[in-house]
């Protein structure tokens, strides 16, 4: 008989728990912001219906297929570090940060039309949600490149293979999150009326 072979017990989650913990607290905060802009926007449907149309749709779109697209290859990253290709995974990494400088550019430009506007807080109720909101999301992705970064460094050294990848597995989990809040907040903010 050989003893060599031992048997890994299928994980629920990919990644850390702790992420998993994390994850769930960042998305109730986001779920409470959420629930009170719905009640705000109840209680106020013309002005967020007349300000909501000053967003750009365009923009929030390409956004969108930035986020998802970057999520799309962190999948990949993850498929190939667990087929022991490091470069390839490295690789799929870059091209995710890419996805999200291109989303962090996009949305600099939308806040740099608003601000020179003079659009701020204090605007109206509408702008002080989608500042806040947007803004709280675009520090997220922030964070999020910054994890998928440090996997990248520890990557090239070596740090995972087929064996050892949950760093990557817990980096694509809250690079995930990040996605999902997005793909709630752009119809929220920007086409529900």
């Amino acid at each position: 008989m050989n003893t060599d072979i031992t048997y890994k017990e299928p994980k629920l989650l990919p990644g850390d728990l702790a992420i998993w913990i994390f994850i769930f607290m960042e998305l109730l905060v986001f779920a409470l912001f959420f629930i009170t802009y719905a009640v705000m926007r109840m209680q106020n449907i013309e002005l967020f219906n007349h300000y909501q149309l000053t967003l750009n749709r365009e923009i929030g779109l390409a956004n969108t297929l930035l986020l998802i697209t970057s999520s799309y290859f962190v999948v990949r990253a993850v498929h190939t570090i667990r087929d022991n290709n490091v470069q390839g995974c490295i690789q799929w990494l870059y091209a995710a940060l890419a996805g999200g400088a291109g989303f962090l550019i996009l949305k600099s430009f939308e806040y740099y039309d608003k601000f020179s506007a003079g659009i701020n807080l204090e605007t109206n109720t509408f702008y002080m949600f989608y500042l806040s909101l947007t803004l709280f999301h675009f520090l997220h992705v922030i964070l999020g490149m910054i994890i998928l970064f440090a996997i990248v460094i520890k990557a090239k050294r070596g740090a995972y293979n087929a064996q050892n990848h949950t760093g990557v597995e817990t980096g694509a989990s809250y690079w995930h999150m990040v996605d999902l809040v997005w793909i709630i907040l752009f119809p929220l903010v920007y086409i529900i009326r």
